[in-house]
């Protein structure tokens, strides 16, 4: 029977992690970001599925062969998660399989459903591969900053709520953002307009999540602040890690420009909540 792991006890799915998959993964099992996550066997997990604490999606993971776990899958999420996610807001599950054999497992548990898949793109940055020449001269009305406790307390900033909600998303405190990730914001009149910080952290690697308030958009204000994250990285010996939908063309245009080089390629799945 499938059964919530306690978060005490996600150490005991280390084992179940891909060292060449998703290292958001391994962030959630880790303690580093939150999640949950649900096994065959809460003793000693072969088989697992994982719910990122941003609602941003699930992962199989562990032993795609496992029978009995695949069987009671798809009953699972309808009669447990489901209900919840409707309850968070979500319309639509998306599914990712951590190790790749579980992919054919997800087209033929989920064939009965309205299933969907896209493609997803992984970059990682090495300093020799970093293109310092392609920082941009910023506007001399925008104001870079450091996301940290300092920023975080600044009452000048008037949409301080921006930051926080995005935070928020990631992270359980905003203390344990600031002890391990990595951001820097770009300012505007007293407004956050765009912000570049650890959306997942986990051995050694920074994920990057960036967002750009819209009338500021097309201004290279996430490239900009992008180059300072792993400027930053690179200082800390920390290797930055970029995930993105291979039809987001403005995200991939600006890995690239930075010299980011594909780590690997994924399918990701999605079907509407019944």
């Amino acid at each position: 029977m499938i059964s919530e792991l306690k978060m005490s006890d996600f150490n005991r799915c280390q084992h179940l992690i891909n060292k060449d998959g998703h290292m958001e993964v391994e962030a959630v099992i880790l303690g580093n970001n939150p999640g949950r996550i649900f096994v065959d066997n809460p003793e000693s997990p072969d088989a697992a599925l994982l719910w990122l604490g941003n609602n941003d999606g699930f992962f199989l993971l562990g032993n795609g062969k496992n029978v009995v776990f695949r069987k009671q899958l798809d009953h699972f999420i309808e009669k447990n998660i489901s209900p919840e996610a409707k309850m968070q807001g979500l319309n639509d599950l998306e599914i990712i399989a951590h190790h790749p054999e579980w992919n054919p497992v997800i087209e033929n548990i989920f064939k009965h459903r309205k299933l969907e898949s896209w493609r997803q793109r992984v970059y990682q940055l090495s300093q020799a591969n970093y293109r310092a020449d392609k920082e941009p001269i910023m506007d001399h009305q925008y104001q870079m900053m450091k996301i940290d406790k300092e920023l975080h307390e600044n009452n000048a900033i008037e949409n301080m709520e921006f930051l926080h909600s995005n935070l928020s998303e990631f992270w359980t405190s905003s203390s344990r953002f600031f002890e391990i990730g990595i951001g820097y914001c770009m300012v505007y009149d007293h407004q956050i307009v765009s912000i570049c910080f650890s959306g997942f952290v986990a051995n050694k690697h920074q994920c990057i999540n960036i967002e750009t308030v819209e009338g500021h958009q097309g201004q290279k204000l996430a490239q900009k602040a992008a180059h300072l994250f792993v400027q930053e990285c690179f200082e800390k010996n920390e290797i930055p890690y970029w995930d993105c939908m291979v039809e987001n063309s403005p995200s991939v245009a600006v890995a690239e420009k930075l010299g980011f080089t594909k780590k690997f390629e994924y399918k990701g799945y999605q079907f509407p909540i019944g």
